[in-house]
């Protein structure tokens, strides 16, 4: 994939540091700055997943990293090693519980407050006296993170949203104090007319105690459901960690012994019961059994498996007893890798997003300069200080840039996790930008567009041989090879008229076929060169049936037996059943399809007519792939590839956008942008609408908190809009962008919801 930004040092390692401290995206976009002055170092920080991934040289200590952001203020930490139960103990800790505590004591205390404050026939002799006592725990205590982290900043010279909420609440707050014990607004019988409007008025007399506790209320309250959706929406994430199996049954001596699924090794021999989880990924050694992984893969139809089948962890056993050896455990399973890719993709970022960082990070100082010179604009004009002082305070508050910072980490939160949950792993959040741009789709065939097995799909006969005996007795020889070919007409004959008859004599006669006796008959099965070896010539009707098989690029196998040639059986690739489905929704979405292949043109053309592609490329080498992509490039196209084989991976990469099939190669599955878990080319199509709407649900969120910013401000420099009414718009702004976000989890495959 082209990268739309790529500051990555030449040669390095990548690392992930959790850090804590952060308040808003300002703070991200500082620490950033900071660790990206170091020689050679590149990092990404994102305030949503509250993780920096840092690109460094060879030879960096890490611990500089550290050193790094603590200067900044914040404290870093670097990754470790977690057991399972480490990992599920941290997913049940409630991290928004202490924001909670302080939402629930601020509002019952605010609320008494505000209401005397606006409805003038409850404010009673010493109204305002009770106020001061209710509020002051608000502002001191309930507002305390934001002080906290206002004065971390201010000590490393920099200006946060903290910056302007602590200012905001602490000179409204500081200002009643003042009215109150120096000023006429502590004298019995003080009333405080409740207007939406600034009035010129004597600064003494007024106090603004509602402000500082309901702005305080109100800030809270957004950052709980910030905290709170942002918990949520990594809940897809969380969900694929506690799939796998918590312990297992390993074979040691004979013996079965339950262990934690932590402990087990490559090579391990272990017991899955029918309803058990396979605890990891591996391959059945004993017995046979369906396996259910739709928790995986969505697939709702179990896979028949037996010795010799690969099965993943987490999977259910929903058969037979089974006995599997291990070949990944730990980090190296499908699981943790689906895992890791979801991490992944949430904590990097897009172009869109560093454009929202770059604001919110010069953001904040024009706001206080902005708050400075509204309050000498309106003393210098003679508006009285109480006038000047609310329209400073109003633009404090705002313009905290909270909606700014969530826009984009929230939409990506919600909308790679529920990727994840449909079997959609988009690799990062650059991938989103590629989505939109593209306009052409190219598509390998096999095991893409098809099922990349060879299946029987026909059986010419000749008037007098019965087609069950053809089956039966061609069936049984062909099972006796090894050749791909042979166990396709074996699986088809067994599924057909069920057990074979054994056979005896059998012989591979290489390049032409196979021969021997079964059920005391001279059996040959292969070329027409064989069996005119034995002077055993095809009938003008199994010719022709040949020959029309052929001409569509399928693989057509004579069959004789007693000196007569009987029958011939049409093997191929088979079309997967969701294909054409899946070709019609791709070209819904805008896209031009392309089906590139290694085969030949017959077969190709065969395979593109009966899914509704009508541009081939066929017989093209495998290293020639990537250079197709590029041509199509040089003409101006951008360009979405999806594919499965290792043959495809250079072409993958090549792309604008890499679409792998999760049922390919790991090769490919590393050289894509988006891992589509399931076989179903459907998926793709889902991909690409996902990644859509979540891209324009991140440019809804940015465009409504620049608005939001831009129209309110002039309205509080002006005075017309209370601190209290700005508190609350702004926390109703940050509510809003991550309601907007969470609505993606309610995005629905093509197999349920229309296509967009």
């Amino acid at each position: 994939m082209t990268d739309v930004h790529d500051t990555s040092p030449v040669a390095g390692q990548q690392l992930e540091l959790a850090i804590s401290g952060m308040t808003c995206a300002s703070c991200a976009a500082r620490i950033e700055r900071k660790l990206n002055k170091l020689d050679g170092v590149a990092a990404t920080v994102n305030y949503a997943t509250e993780k920096a991934r840092v690109s460094v040289p060879d030879g960096l200590d890490p611990q500089r990293l550290l050193e790094t952001v603590e200067a900044a203020g914040y404290s870093a930490s670097l990754p470790v090693a977690e057991e399972p139960e480490a990992v599920a103990e941290e997913a049940d800790d409630d991290p928004t519980r202490s924001l909670r505590q302080r939402l629930v004591v601020s509002a019952v205390l605010s609320v008494p407050v505000i209401v005397m404050a606006m409805v003038p026939a409850l404010q009673f002799t010493y109204w305002q006296w009770i106020s001061l006592v209710l509020a002051a725990p608000v502002v001191l205590w309930g507002a305390l993170p934001f002080h906290q982290a206002a004065w971390t900043n201010l000590r490393h010279g920099a200006a946060t949203m903290d910056t302007l909420v602590s200012m905001g609440t602490l000179a409204a707050f500081l200002w009643s104090l003042y009215a109150l014990l120096f000023g006429t607004a502590g004298v019995p019988g003080m009333t405080h007319p409740f207007e939406l409007t600034i009035q010129r008025m004597s600064g003494d007399g007024s106090i603004y105690l509602e402000v500082a506790a309901g702005v305080t209320t109100f800030i809270l309250a957004g950052r709980y459901f910030e905290a709170r959706s942002k918990r949520r929406a990594g809940a897809a994430l969380r969900a694929l960690l506690e799939l796998g199996a918590k312990d297992v049954a390993v074979l040691r001596d004979g013996r079965e012994v339950r262990i934690p699924t932590a402990e087990l090794a490559v090579d391990d021999r272990f017991v899955v019961r029918p309803g058990e989880k396979i605890a990891t990924d591996g391959v059945v050694e004993e017995g046979n059994s369906a396996v259910d992984a739709s928790m995986l893969t969505g697939e709702s139809v179990p896979v028949e498996v037996g010795p010799g089948a690969t099965v993943v962890g987490a999977t259910v056993n929903a058969g037979g007893r089974l006995v599997v050896r291990a070949t990944r455990v730990g980090s190296d399973t499908q699981l943790a890798q689906m895992a890791k890719l979801v991490e992944d993709a949430q904590t990097g970022k897009a172009e869109i997003q560093r454009l929202a960082d770059r604001v919110s990070a010069v953001f904040v100082p024009i706001v206080i300069a902005l708050a400075v010179g509204t309050l000498a604009f309106w003393l210098g004009s003679g508006g009285g200080a109480a006038a000047a002082f609310t329209a400073a305070v109003a633009v404090l508050i705002i313009a905290c840039p909270c909606a700014l910072g969530l826009a984009t980490p929230t939409a990506l939160l919600v909308g790679t996790g529920r990727g994840a949950q449909l079997g959609i792993l988009i690799k990062g959040p650059e991938v989103l930008e590629s989505t939109r741009r593209i306009d052409t789709v190219v598509l390998d065939k096999t095991g893409t567009v098809t099922t990349g097995q060879m299946e029987l799909i026909d059986v010419h006969t000749t008037d007098d041989t019965d087609r069950d005996e053809v089956l039966r007795i061609a069936g049984a020889l062909e099972n006796a090879s090894e050749h791909p070919i042979a166990q396709a007409i074996a699986r088809g004959a067994q599924q057909r008229i069920g057990e074979l008859p054994a056979v005896e004599g059998f012989t591979n006669v290489e390049g032409l076929g196979v021969q021997g006796i079964v059920d005391g008959h001279a059996v040959i099965a292969g070329r027409t060169a064989l069996l005119e070896q034995w002077s055993q010539h095809l009938t003008p009707e199994l010719a022709e049936a040949k020959a029309a098989a052929e001409q569509q690029g399928k693989t057509a196998i004579a069959v004789a037996w007693d000196g007569q040639a009987r029958a011939v059986l049409v093997v191929a690739d088979t079309i997967k059943p969701t294909s054409a489905e899946a070709i019609t929704q791709l070209r819904a979405l805008g896209l031009t399809p392309i089906l590139l292949t290694g085969d030949n043109t017959a077969v190709a053309r065969s395979v593109a007519a009966e899914v509704g592609i009508t541009e081939v490329i066929a017989e093209v080498l495998p290293k020639d792939k990537a250079d197709i992509i590029t041509r199509l490039q040089n003409d101006g196209k951008a360009v979405a590839m999806i594919g499965d084989g290792v043959n495809d991976a250079a072409a993958l990469a090549q792309a604008d956008l890499g679409l792998a099939m999760g049922t390919g190669t790991d090769v490919a599955i590393e050289a894509s942008d988006i891992t589509l878990v399931r076989g179903d080319l459907r998926t793709a199509a889902d991909a690409i609408r996902l990644s859509r709407h979540t891209l324009r649900t991140i440019k809804g969120n940015l465009f409504w908190a620049f608005a939001y910013n831009i129209a309110a401000l002039p309205l509080a420099a002006t005075g017309l809009l209370n601190p209290m009414i700005a508190g609350a718009a702004m926390a109703f702004s940050s509510v809003f962008v991550v309601t907007n976000s969470l609505r993606l989890r309610t995005f629905r495959t093509t197999a349920t919801a229309p296509t967009e």
